[in-house]
């Protein structure tokens, strides 16, 4: 088993696929991936359209896969929606709803009101990062939904990645996938998918950190904006 300690770049450095994979690559990474971590490798979703492709890929590889939902109490109800919609559709899927330590009330109470205006950064930390590193303290690797196209922060991800942030191999099967690819995939396959997608919010996360995108602006413009912050935290090594 390749583990974090014994992870080298060089080993698994994959950028190409075979062009005549309608996949780019994905499944053939699923298949491996879940061969060699097995029950030790868990699919940290957000529910988002990308998650709905890789949901669709792992339950065709391993249907009984294990998926973390980091539930932070400040999500939209069409995401809870969605969920329910992905539990009638793939029965044996594993879903854990991971919360924090702290409930949105407690936060409020030790750190003050509205944390995620004042201070995001500690906001994400409490409510996402932490969360998924408990999750992750039993786990070798986890899979993301990271795609090149997504934001220049993302642009250098490779299939195979050495996760400083959690030590941990991260495993993102979709890095070549355009917009179009998953919205391809997601209409080809007729998936459920969350209905804020229709209202012009192609990221979704909490409520009070996540806007519609109008006129220019990359596909994560929506999160925190007006602000310099571009990512939660989960995906930064603790340096950044």
């Amino acid at each position: 088993m390749i583990t974090f300690d014994n992870f080298h770049d060089s080993d698994f450095h994959h950028e190409t696929y075979d062009d005549n994979d309608p996949t780019k690559g994905a499944q053939s990474l699923l298949e491996w991936a879940y061969q060699t971590y097995d029950d030790s490798l868990v699919y940290a979703c957000s529910f988002g359209a990308e998650s709905m492709v890789l949901i669709d890929l792992i339950a065709q590889t391993k249907p009984d896969a294990k998926l973390a939902f980091l539930d932070t109490g400040l999500h939209f109800q069409e995401t809870y929606d969605l969920i329910e919609e992905v539990k009638q559709r793939y029965p044996s899927l594993q879903i854990t709803f991971k919360k924090p330590e702290l409930t949105v009330d407690e936060q409020r109470e030790k750190h003050g009101a509205a944390l995620w205006s004042r201070n995001p950064d500690q906001c994400c930390y409490i409510r996402k990062v932490k969360p998924l590193e408990e999750v992750l303290s039993g786990a070798t690797a986890w899979i993301s939904g990271l795609r090149r196209e997504q934001s220049p922060t993302r642009a250098n991800t490779n299939y195979i990645n050495k996760d400083e942030r959690f030590q941990s191999v991260k495993v993102c099967p979709l890095i070549h996938w355009t917009w179009d690819d998953v919205w391809g995939y997601i209409e080809e396959h007729q998936l459920p998918y969350n209905a804020l997608h229709d209202q012009n919010y192609p990221s979704i996360g909490c409520i009070p950190c996540t806007s519609p995108v109008t006129g220019e602006g990359d596909e994560r413009s929506g999160r925190w904006s007006n602000s310099q912050k571009t990512e939660c935290g989960l995906h930064i090594a603790p340096s950044s």
